[in-house]
């Protein structure tokens, strides 16, 4: 009964297709890419910037 069938995902694409039409649906999949790699580098740059602190501590440790 939860389970959704392939049909009805379709049915449900269909309907958001029309609802908000291909164009915003395409924008808004590039503007969710973007967002993701956004916070995939910040992430990132968080791990490098407390790799590189403890590395620092470290070293002033000596």
């Amino acid at each position: 009964m939860g389970a959704m069938s392939v049909w009805h995902w379709v049915i449900l694409l269909v309907v958001v297709a029309l609802v908000f039409g291909t164009g915003k649906l395409k924008n808004l999949g590039s503007d969710l890419g973007g967002a993701i790699r956004g916070f995939k580098e910040g992430m990132k740059d968080e791990s490098g910037s407390d790799e590189k602190a403890a590395s620092e501590e470290n070293s002033a440790r000596k």
